[in-house]
């Protein structure tokens, strides 16, 4: 498993998981149709790695200027999954937001101030 690399559509977000460089990404706007058919499968997979690792180094980015509520739900556990690893990982979660987006910005800070084992860190960045 090196990597899974999906494009960005209408619906969903970009999806580039570097499982050997511990590096992941989900990039764009997700209000996909079937929001569990969607990440089910890569989370799945993510989970699996991040259970194998120990003392490792991660890095997961989040650079979404858009997600539906269903969304939301699955990134909750996502941030649990991620909180969880950083018990015996370097972990660092990137939440980028657009400059001016409150709402992106307010959803990051909610969703950081759950996690306890994870380093958390707010980017701003231009809008694009």
């Amino acid at each position: 498993m090196d990597t899974i690399q999906i494009e960005a559509t209408e619906r969903s977000p970009a999806i580039e998981f570097d499982f050997n460089g511990n590096s992941f990404l989900i990039k764009g706007e997700s209000y996909p149709e079937d929001v569990t058919a969607f990440y089910g499968p890569i989370f799945e997979k993510l989970e699996k790695h991040l259970h194998e690792q120990n003392g490792s180094s991660i890095q997961f980015t989040f650079d979404l200027i858009y997600f539906n509520s269903s969304t939301a739900k699955i990134l909750m556990g996502l941030f649990e999954t991620l909180d969880e690893a950083g018990e015996n990982n370097d972990v660092t979660v990137v939440w980028k937001y657009e400059v001016d987006d409150d709402n992106m910005e307010e959803m990051g800070e909610e969703f950081g101030e759950d996690l306890e084992n994870a380093k958390f860190v707010l980017k701003e960045v231009p809008a694009e």
